[in-house]
């Protein structure tokens, strides 16, 4: 595939190496997939560092657990103490891997036989697009196209530079203040952090803002949100006027306890948003890693949806 006309001039190509179908009954993004031949399904998490597995696949596929000791387990980052399984194979359509070391996560439903998380060790090294209004994931290699754009669907697109040597994060601005978010698309909802919603000088408390329901994140438990309407989004030039986005204490289980001391506290560097599922599936977003660069456009529906849900003590 040729980006357009520049690229062809350039000799830039930029390949489509696999297309993957969303599940249309999920929200989050899922695809179908195989572990030693299996069928599971797969969760898309751009904001999970690893790749991991859930406790109850473990049984359902017949997989062992091994308890790391000593010290790390090379290539798979885990701490001592923590779980692993060995997987054969997993597959996703062609795509194969052999002799995968998994680490174990915590428990969490997304859907009965959606046992596997695949996370940014897999999505740091191709470029994604994820086109969510098509229930379609595609996968690219791209070589000689620095400089030339890779949103081949529209010239208009928006391009923003991921934040060097992070995580999948971009530079947005709320209120007109600039802010580091985190594209997670395990996310259902976008929520802004609780303490830095409160730089902006929004709170639980000011005028305008409701109950938002329990705000779950994968493997970090749940914690209380709100709904709170804020003057204005922005990512590049595309502006949400008057939104209503979730705030939370998103980072709440992010803690880090310094020798010498007892008190946790939130590990440093944390962006101050995330950008979830209902993010992308009003976007069309090509991930391009091969030039540290995200290209988005708008496709259409609410940006960031307000219907609260039951809170935490609820459920």
């Amino acid at each position: 595939m040729a980006c357009n006309a520049a690229a062809q001039t350039q000799k830039c190509k930029f390949a489509l190496i696999a297309e993957w179908p969303l599940r249309a009954d999920q929200y989050r993004p899922v695809i179908d997939g195989a572990i030693n031949g299996q069928k599971i399904g797969i969760l898309l998490d751009t904001g999970a560092a690893q790749s991991s597995i859930r406790p109850s696949g473990i049984s359902r596929l017949g997989l062992t657990r091994f308890r790391v000791e000593g010290s790390l387990v090379p290539g798979l980052g885990v701490e001592p103490g923590a779980e692993y399984v060995h997987l054969d194979e997993f597959r996703i359509g062609r795509a194969v891997r052999k002799n995968w070391r998994v680490s174990v996560a915590g428990e969490y439903d997304f859907g009965d036989d959606v046992f596997f998380v695949l996370g940014d060790d897999f999505f740091n090294q191709v470029d994604v697009e994820f086109d969510v209004a098509r229930n379609v994931i595609k996968l690219y290699e791209s070589k000689d196209c620095e400089g030339v754009s890779l949103a081949y669907w529209a010239r208009d697109a928006i391009v923003v530079p991921i934040v060097a040597g992070s995580q999948l994060e971009l530079t947005v601005s709320i209120n007109g203040v600039p802010l580091r978010a985190r594209l997670d698309s395990s996310t259902p909802r976008s929520a802004v952090s609780l303490p830095d919603a409160e730089r902006l000088g929004v709170t639980p408390k000011t005028a305008g803002v409701v109950g938002g329901g329990c705000y779950y994140r994968f493997g970090k438990g749940a914690v209380e949100s709100w709904i709170a309407p804020f003057e204005s989004f922005a990512v590049g030039n595309e502006l949400v006027r008057n939104p209503k986005i979730h705030i939370a204490q998103v980072w709440k289980n992010y803690t880090v306890t310094e020798t010498g001391t007892r008190l946790p506290s939130t590990l440093p560097g944390l962006p101050a948003m995330l950008l979830g599922a209902d993010f992308l599936r009003s976007h069309r977003v090509l991930v391009a890693q091969s030039q540290q660069k995200i290209y988005l456009s708008y496709v259409g529906g609410t940006v960031f949806p307000a219907t609260p849900t039951k809170g935490c003590s609820e459920k």
